[in-house]
């Protein structure tokens, strides 16, 4: 599991870079500056989990059961989160309504929670005078 984490982690925070110079320098002239900034902030925050991933996959406080419930959720999340806000910021240069489905981006905002949530638990049951 960890390899995939961590291939998954690498993945999402290429992406990240790329899409986030894509804004930067791509989209700049085409979308507004707020559907920029929009745009950003789904890059941020894939950036930010690729991280987590990172930590996640390397980790030895973290439970084999929960490090696949994480790497899931934060695959999901990301996808519906940043995936969703891609497509938000950018509707007005494609022909598909991504408003239709914004309704996802609150829903992958959610799973990515959980999943810190979960760390958190299997950080709250290490054993051992750590504090």
């Amino acid at each position: 599991m960890n390899k995939k984490i961590l291939i998954l982690a690498t993945i999402f925070g290429i992406l990240s870079v790329v899409l986030g110079a894509f804004a930067a320098h791509g989209l700049k002239a085409l979308i507004t500056t707020q559907a920029l900034q929009t745009f950003e902030t789904g890059a941020r925050y894939q950036m930010y989990h690729a991280l987590l991933l990172l930590f996640v996959g390397n980790s030895a406080f973290v439970s084999e059961k929960s490090k696949k419930a994480i790497f899931y959720l934060i695959l999901l999340g990301i996808l519906f989160f940043s995936g969703s806000i891609y497509g938000l910021a950018t509707n007005e240069l494609s022909g598909f309504n991504f408003k239709s489905i914004g309704f996802i981006t609150p829903i992958g905002g959610l799973l990515l929670i959980v999943s810190w949530i979960i760390l958190l638990i299997n950080f709250l049951k290490i054993k051992g005078d750590n504090s």
